[in-house]
């Protein structure tokens, strides 16, 4: 197949050598168009004040993989290389192989998903892939599951686009205890913001801090939806679907669809609700205005 590989962590990324060269060996035709340095936690930023460059990049990956290095964001890689770039449209985006799970509400700032999310955009299936550590190297046990993936998906395809969010446990690929389709659960941080002065006496700032537990949310939208929905037999198994961020502390690698369609059907209904309850819609904006003057 086709595929156009990007990441977040840089072109010199440990992950994204180790999934393009897996991939390619694997007889895959790999394109690779990436940040030219670290641009984590980008979330789907685009540039736009000032132009994007992409440099051919040779000796660096394997020998069938055609690599450019780009100095815009995770989004602008894949749309660069869709646009400007490649030659045809691929079968596959992936995104990775991330230095750091991408789980629950990560996916929002994530660079590595955001570049995957951007293939889903133009209607191209795509799968960000992200390894459960900021310390470990061991890539290879991920990579050969993306390559087991793509090997199912080409003799099983999907029936429309998807974006897959993988996360692989950081353990040696005998201690991984299967896979799991799982929904996106909730990571909550304890934000430290250290203040510090520049040598000019100018204030500047670093974020830091660290996780708290992992947890679904107490007023669990998904799990409202889906008690509604398996009223229907097609809907029956969103019944215990595992949470993303419960499922990887058990060496499991996680599965979890995404789409850009940020639209809440639950929160729909909500809204309908209270604007019934009102009686009549919202009102323009300058009809408001001439009602409170009234």
């Amino acid at each position: 197949m086709k595929l156009l590989i990007s990441n977040d962590d840089g072109v010199f990324a440990t992950g994204i050598h180790t999934l393009a060269d897996t991939l390619a060996t694997a007889g895959h035709q790999v394109a690779v168009v990436c940040p030219d340095r670290e641009r984590s936690a980008t979330g789907h930023g685009l540039t736009l004040h000032k132009p994007i460059r992409a440099e051919a990049v040779e000796g660096v990956f394997h020998p069938a993989v055609a690599a450019w290095a780009c100095s815009g964001t995770p989004a602008d890689c894949v749309k660069l290389a869709l646009g400007a770039i490649l030659p045809e449209p691929p079968d596959w985006v992936l995104s990775g192989i991330n230095h750091g799970a991408n789980l629950g509400t990560d996916v929002l700032y994530s660079g590595t998903v955001s570049a995957a999310m951007e293939g889903l955009i133009e209607g191209i299936p795509a799968i960000a892939l992200s390894l459960n550590s900021f310390t470990s190297e061991h890539f290879q046990p991920a990579a050969q599951f993306a390559q087991t993936l793509l090997d199912t998906l080409m003799h099983q395809p999907l029936p429309q686009p998807l974006l897959l969010n993988v996360n692989i446990p950081a353990v040696a690929a005998t201690d991984i205890q299967g896979s799991v389709i799982a929904r996106q659960g909730v990571r909550r941080y304890v934000d430290l913001f250290e203040k510090r002065i520049d040598p000019r006496g100018k204030t500047y700032y670093w974020l830091a801090g660290e996780v708290l537990e992992a947890v679904a949310h107490q007023e669990d939208s998904y799990q409202l939806l889906s008690e509604q929905l398996q009223r229907l037999s097609e809907f029956g198994t969103l019944k215990n679907v595992p949470i993303d961020v419960v499922a990887i502390r058990q060496n499991l690698i996680t599965l979890t669809p995404l789409h850009y369609n940020l639209t809440s059907p639950l929160g729909i209904g909500q809204l309908q609700s209270w604007q019934s309850q009102r009686g009549r819609p919202l009102h323009h904006p300058d009809q408001l205005g001439s009602e409170m003057k009234s």
